[in-house]
């Protein structure tokens, strides 16, 4: 990479001044700065994301070699299928469809019908709001035990995004998505990172950038405590990133004080907390000192989940850069087109939608829309202090209400179920796998293999499962076969009586389903594995019910699991 470093001069002149207007004071932003900026943004976090992706937790505990860091390649800017960067435009999505004064329980509903696969926070909260739990209790420690995960900072980007000079407007859209599946410092991570965002559009001092993030946070958190922490080691170490990494990792690392409530054990050098990946974020900003590459890097290199850690201070320093000014290494190849995994946003799209909520949001906000003497439109956004929420911890958390369910009728909203790991069938037999030369998964879901025809056909085998987390799942690709193939698993259902049976599975790719010999279920698809994403009704017979299922591969990832409840 080339090392691009942007004076302030150069950034501020066309875009801010203050002003009066009216009762209070304003900046003052043309909708074309901004767009070129909120575009920035975006590819900030493609770009930060495209670098750390082969690096995420391969350094847990350590500083990642800087041999080990890819050279960049423009083409890797279309970051596409990133969970890192397209889980945050369902947020955009329900906010498009139902704007700012949408309730947290609809964000709740259009997150649980997300189908894309998820871990810790993101998992949890989501398997809590299809089990019926709404938010916020779906992010409360109480039912969610990775609340202080690192989850809704990886995606709080496109709150401040579409809030330029408007922390409270990022801080509120942190109340309402933040809060589907975090708590505490889990929920502080996302309104501090979207709080730099909205600060990145009139400024260019990462310091000043830190500290507008800090006020969007309560002081007493151990989170506030953390960035403090980075900011006073860095004046301490102006030139040393390094000797500010061991600092952070000795007191939030090692010391099992500021790792209440991990989901890693304090001795496990493997940390998701949020506090510690933003310290990762914040030191990236300040060492890198508006050096594209610089910045990326040291984030990249302070390990632990070094692709999201990167995209957050990628996608600030790019916005305080702007789309006009960012070197061609960064943007030549960038495919415009394309929409990202589980939208309908390209980078396009992804644009005009943000055009068109930052409008709502500077008017919420007290702001105006005008034309300036030049033609062209201008923002005047009321500048005014963040007001934080009351502090939170998740090893002390204040009890929910008693109202945490969902109605019924939120209920039917939701067309996907957790189901829990106990009501899966874990005991399968299965078959060899079946080819034909030439044809993929999808081409071979309609072929009739053997065991089709007979039960009895073929050779059949118990079907191993999945470690402690997975007991549940039947790991398809630990079986012999490669790619482009089918197999088939068979099992026997006892029910004491006659009875009606929903069926929830989840399978990567294509599934067949076959009850007492009847097909009752059947997807020819290429996706990745989501339990639960099919249901269907079933009728049991007293007595056993065999059933059969046929799973199709393409290349990547095999898994299948199957429940069947009243």
């Amino acid at each position: 990479m080339k090392k691009i470093v942007f004076f302030s001069f150069l950034i501020l002149i066309p875009v801010l001044f203050s002003c009066k207007s009216g009762n209070g004071k304003y900046r003052r932003i043309s909708v074309d700065t901004y767009m070129d900026k909120v575009k920035a943004g975006w590819i900030g976090q493609m770009v930060g994301v495209g670098t750390g992706g082969p690096t995420e937790f391969n350094w847990k505990g350590e500083i990642i070699p800087e041999a080990k860091i890819p050279d960049w390649d423009p083409v890797m800017v279309n970051q596409f299928n990133q969970d890192d960067i397209y889980v945050e435009m369902t947020f955009l999505r329900t906010l498009e469809k139902y704007g700012f004064d949408v309730s947290i329980r609809q964000a709740g509903i259009d997150f649980a019908n997300s189908q894309y696969a998820l871990w810790h926070a993101n998992k949890a909260g989501r398997d809590n709001l299809r089990s019926g739990i709404a938010p916020p209790a779906s992010g409360h420690p109480a039912y969610n035990s990775h609340a202080d995960d690192i989850d809704y900072q990886i995606e709080a980007d496109y709150a401040g995004l579409i809030s330029p000079g408007m922390p409270n407007i990022a801080i509120q859209l942190g109340e309402i998505f933040g809060r589907l599946m975090n708590y505490g410092d889990g929920l502080y991570d996302g309104q501090f990172v979207s709080g730099m965002y909205a600060e990145a559009f009139f400024e260019d001092d990462m310091e000043k950038i830190v500290k507008a993030g800090l006020k969007c946070i309560p002081e007493g958190s151990q989170y506030h405590e953390c960035i403090s922490d980075v900011l006073k080691w860095y004046r301490e170490n102006p030139d040393d990133w390094e000797k500010t990494w061991i600092l952070v990792n000795e007191k939030y690392q090692l010391n099992p004080q500021y790792r209440k409530f991990s989901c890693s054990e304090p001795g496990d050098p493997y940390n998701i907390d949020a506090k510690i990946n933003g310290a990762y974020i914040v030191i990236g900003m300040l060492y890198g000192k508006g050096d594209i590459e610089k910045t990326i890097i040291i984030s990249t290199r302070c390990g632990q989940d070094s692709d999201c850690n990167p995209a957050n201070s990628g996608g600030i320093l790019f916005t305080t850069i702007g789309f006009e000014n960012l070197p061609d290494e960064y943007i030549s190849a960038l495919d415009y087109n394309t929409k990202f995994s589980y939208t309908d946003y390209s980078v396009s799209k992804l644009i005009d939608v943000c055009a068109k909520l930052v409008r709502d949001a500077v008017l919420r906000s007290g702001g105006k829309i005008e034309t300036g003497k030049d033609g062209k439109e201008y923002f005047l956004i009321p500048v005014k202090e963040p007001v934080t929420g009351a502090l939170e911890q998740c090893w002390d958390a204040v009890p929910v209400s008693s109202d945490i369910f969902f109605t019924d009728e939120e209920m039917a909203q939701i067309r996907f179920r957790s189901i829990p790991p106990e009501a899966h069938i874990n005991v399968w037999k299965v078959s060899e796998t079946y080819s034909r030369e030439g044809l993929n998964g999808l081409q071979l879901f309609d072929i009739t293999f053997p065991p089709e025809k007979d039960l009895r056909n073929g050779e059949w085998k118990d079907m191993p499962f999945g470690g402690e987390y997975s007991k549940w799942i039947a790991e398809l690709g630990k079986m012999p076969g490669g790619e482009n193939c089918v197999i088939y698993l068979k099992t026997n259902i006892w029910s004491e009586i006659e009875r009606d049976a929903e069926v929830y599975l989840g399978s990567d790719d294509g599934i067949k389903v076959w009850l007492n010999g009847h097909l009752v279920h059947q997807n020819n698809v290429q996706r990745g594995f989501t339990p639960g994403e099919d249901s269907f009704p079933v009728k049991l017979k007293k007595g056993w019910n065999t059933c059969l299922m046929k799973v199709t591969q393409g290349t990547g990832g095999w898994e299948v699991a199957l429940a069947i409840c009243d």
